[in-house]
Order: structure tokens, then C-alpha cells, then sequence
């Protein structure tokens, strides 16, 4: 059969993506990508450390980043990204542009990266109050804190995993759980948005549906790594209706504004964990009781603890290796204690 009349492949543009050597979600970055552009994903050099600030610091030293960026001259990539949230973090927002000029000096081309892309993003949409979830340690979670709080961003709440390997296996629902108890309003009031943390945190799915019933913006990780990329073509990551990729979603996202986010996925169900409660009706914490929406939202086992109030150094909680059948007092997978008692280890909780 003559093909010749097909004329061959279209255009490309490429973007360059720098990964840690655990990165397990090609394919979610590429959900976000429209079908002219491709992404050339490598990887840093193995090395056998859990997740922790160790390992941040490791894979994201400047040599190794400059080689990972060597390795896609060949196919001539227009922009690079270096998709690790806590590699870009760890050395405060300094470090982070120092990383962005030393990738850019071994490609010739642009740089991001995961945590530069989420100060952008909050930019974007106008956030100076923000709720986290990680699937981190406390340490790391700190370190994240830290972070924005440096770009002068208040953390109202922030939810952490505890976990140190596998992250890309955390499940939706547990994703859900952990969103809204960052979320609730505590002693710092309500959040303008909230982060999902660590490009191996899956949430492409749940980020529409989050943001129909916490009526603020939801970003992750993954996200703002392609949306900020993607920007740097003069191109728009694609995706179904959320604010950050969407300007239709973000008519009153500014949680001080009392007005609902719109769209069409309000009142759908979230993925394996439950209802959605309709914007006109009340907001229902995971597990904790029935708050009229005009009123503070209060977590089931406590308040809301004020940024930097995370477990000292030397309560770390002790190493886990995934969240999976782990259950609080009520019965929520993954949970296993919060911040409110400050004098307890635990895996994870919410600061």
C-alpha cells in the first residue's frame, strides 16, 4: 500500500523532562501534553536511599542534573523540566534557581522545575493562603513549608503520608482523604488553594472533581510541572476543567470571595470515595461531623495546627513502607494520627 500521500509525520515540539530514577508516572505527565508535543523523559542515576531530604539533596545536585539535561541535546527539546518536587525544594528558593541556570547551561534551552512551577502557578492564581498534601515524612513536609513560606505563602493545613518508598502506588481515595483534612479550616482560616506534593503522587483524575467540592483551586505536583513547561512553548497543557489550565474555572477561587467554583463536575462523585456534597449544601469533613458551609470546618480528631507546628526533628515518625490497610479510630485508610497530639509518633497526621 502507497503511504506516500500521507506526507509523513507532522511537526514536533519537544519538551525535555528530568526525572528521579523512582519516577513511576510517565504516563500522567503525558495526559497533560497536547498530541504536538512530545516529552523526552530521562532519569538521574540510581542510588539506594529512601525518600527523604538525603535523597532530595542527592538527586538534585547540579552535576547530576547537567548530565540527566546532556543525555536530550540529541533531540533537540525546546524547554527541559526537572519533575521532582522535593529535589527543587530542598535548597530553598535560591537553590531552585540556581538549579533552573545550571540545567539551562548544559541545554542551551530553558528550565524548570516542580517546585519553581508551583510558586508560578500560585502566582498565576492569585494564592497567598495555601493547604499541602504530601505523601512525606514530616521532615520533608517541613522542608516544603519552608519553602513556600519563603515566596511569602501562609500554609493553613497541610496533611502528610509518612511514607518513604512506593508513592506512586497511594490510591486515589487515600489522595481524597488527606485533601480534605488539609483543607479544612483551621486557627489559620480557609485556604485560597491546595497543593498536591511529589510528581509521584497520582491525581490526575481527582484534581476536577476536588475542586467541585472544596470549592478552591487544587494543583499537584505533575500538573504545574507540564502546565509551566508547556508555557514556555506559547502552548497550553490540556486536561478536563480545572483553574490552573482553565480561566473559565476560576471565576471566585479566592476562598475570601464566599463564591463557589463552577463547573461542570460539581455534585459528580470522586473516585472511590464517596459523594461529592453539592455546592449549596454543607462541606462534610472526612470523617468528622456536619459544619454548615458558612461556618469553620473542623476535623475530626482536632483542630488545624499552625504552619511549622509539625512533629520536632526528633519525633521523625518511624519508616513506612506504604499506607495501604492502615486505619485511624474512624476507619480511614492510611490514617494513623494527627498533630493535635503533639507528644505522640505517628506516620502521618495534618500540622
Amino acid at each position: 500500500m502507497d503511504v506516500s500521500f500521507l506526507g509523513g509525520p507532522g511537526p514536533q515540539r519537544g519538551v525535555g523532562v528530568v526525572a528521579p530514577f523512582d519516577f513511576a508516572l510517565d504516563r500522567e505527565l503525558w495526559r497533560w501534553t497536547p498530541d504536538d508535543v512530545s516529552l523526552h523523559v530521562t532519569r538521574t542515576p540510581y542510588v539506594p536511599v529512601e525518600v527523604s531530604l538525603d535523597l532530595a539533596r542527592m538527586i538534585s545536585e547540579h552535576e547530576t542534573l547537567q548530565n540527566a539535561v546532556g543525555t536530550l541535546t540529541e533531540v533537540t527539546p525546546e524547554v527541559v523540566a526537572y519533575a521532582c518536587t522535593s529535589g527543587s525544594f530542598v535548597g530553598g528558593v535560591m537553590g531552585e534557581h540556581a538549579m533552573c541556570e545550571a540545567m539551562s547551561r548544559a541545554g542551551s534551552v530553558p528550565a524548570i522545575t516542580t517546585s519553581g512551577a508551583l510558586l508560578e502557578a500560585l502566582v498565576e492564581l492569585d494564592v497567598r493562603r495555601l493547604a499541602l498534601v504530601t505523601p512525606y515524612t514530616v521532615s520533608v513536609t517541613r522542608a516544603l513549608e519552608e519553602y513556600v513560606a519563603q515566596a511569602g505563602v501562609t500554609v493553613t493545613g497541610c496533611a502528610y503520608m509518612g511514607l518513604t518508598r512506593q508513592i506512586w502506588k497511594v490510591a486515589y481515595r487515600e489522595v481524597v482523604d488527606m485533601a480534605r483534612r488539609a483543607a479544612a479550616r483551621g486557627r489559620l482560616g480557609a485556604a485560597d488553594a491546595l497543593f498536591l506534593s511529589c510528581t509521584n503522587l497520582s491525581t490526575y483524575d481527582v484534581i476536577p472533581q476536588l475542586e467541585a467540592e472544596l470549592r478552591i483551586p487544587v494543583i499537584s505536583a505533575n500538573q504545574v510541572t507540564m502546565w509551566a513547561a508547556l508555557r514556555r512553548l506559547g502552548t497550553r497543557a490540556v486536561g478536563p476543567y480545572q483553574a490552573l489550565i482553565d480561566t473559565s474555572a476560576r471565576t471566585g477561587t479566592r476562598s475570601g470571595t464566599g463564591s463557589a467554583l463552577p463547573g461542570p463536575a460539581a455534585g459528580t462523585a470522586l473516585p472511590a470515595a464517596g459523594p461529592v456534597v453539592p455546592a449549596a449544601g454543607p462541606v462534610v469533613p472526612a470523617a468528622g461531623p456536619v459544619v454548615p458551609a458558612a461556618g469553620p470546618v473542623v476535623p475530626a480528631a482536632g483542630p488545624v495546627v499552625p504552619a511549622g507546628s509539625v512533629l520536632p526533628e526528633g519525633q521523625e515518625p518511624p519508616d513506612v513502607r506504604g499506607v495501604h490497610g492502615v486505619s485511624d479510630a474512624q476507619g480511614v485508610p492510611g490514617a494513623q494520627g494527627v498533630s493535635g497530639a503533639p507528644d505522640e509518633k505517628q506516620q502521618e497526621g495534618w500540622t
